[in-house]
């Protein structure tokens, strides 16, 4: 039998062969972690809360910017279904907010772009879209509405039911404002309520709400003192420590 001599070439050949082929198929793996463009989002920058070094610890956040006064119904605490039991649930939530002049406006605002097309601008039940159906024409003015407590009103515009949405969209600050707003429209302040909408279509400035006071997104007021008439002012003036300025000054104009 011939001799068909050493057998190392052979190998050698289909190890380089089978390393070409490894190399072809991680190409594109290897190609695919590389970027040939760049973009404003890859460049070097601090994230939010980043710390720029493990020594150091994270930023801290500016002036007001994140929820500092927590929340009356979380969400892991009460949901956010439309059920009559969940909105009993809030029955007992005290309302934090005395029905001041500022308050009292501040709801009337809140009020009109959002609950007086179906409940008037008195509380009636004689709003705009009545006219398509009774089944909207929902007074608050009633002896079954009086006899709400303020928490309920509160879940009320946080959940809805019924035919009312939900108007969780009313920060819980101004949402109070509403209710109190409300109370007023039943005559349960000893005062009238200044009714009907606060401007003509289209205007702008304090006749329609402004940024957001619990969000991180807002303006930062280190000076609170011009923001006298928000839920903000009012809610700062709360906070112990908080050097906002007290109620008269704000009024006074000085800066």
């Amino acid at each position: 039998m011939r001799d068909s001599g050493p057998q190392f070439p052979a190998w050698g050949q289909r190890a380089r062969c089978a390393a070409r082929a490894l190399v072809l198929l991680a190409l594109p793996a290897l190609l695919a972690g590389c970027e040939w463009f760049t973009d404003f989002k890859e460049q070097p920058k601090v994230d939010p809360w980043e710390s720029p070094a493990d020594s150091v610890p994270p930023r801290a956040a500016p002036q007001y910017s994140v929820p500092i006064t927590g929340t009356f119904a979380p969400a892991y605490a009460v949901s956010y279904q439309p059920m009559p039991p969940t909105i009993d649930s809030m029955s007992g939530i005290p309302n934090p907010t005395p029905p001041s002049d500022s308050s009292l406006a501040n709801g009337r605002r809140y009020y009109q772009i959002n609950c007086s097309v179906c409940h008037g601008d008195n509380g009636g039940g004689n709003g705009p879209v009545t006219k398509y159906s009774p089944a909207f024409a929902i007074s608050l003015l009633g002896a079954p509405t009086q006899a709400r407590t303020d928490g309920y009103i509160f879940g009320m515009i946080r959940n809805g039911r019924g035919l009312m949405p939900t108007y969780d969209r009313i920060e819980e600050m101004d949402r109070w404002d509403v209710v109190n707003y409300v109370r007023a429209l039943q005559g349960r302040l000893g005062r009238p309520a200044e009714i009907g909408p606060l401007g003509y279509p289209g205007q702008g400035g304090y006749t329609v709400p402004g940024y957001t006071a619990i969000g991180p997104t807002r303006p930062v007021p280190h000076n609170v003192s011009q923001y006298a008439d928000s839920a903000l002012a009012r809610q700062v003036r709360g906070i112990a420590g908080s050097t906002a300025a007290p109620l008269s000054a704000e009024h006074g104009g000085g800066r």
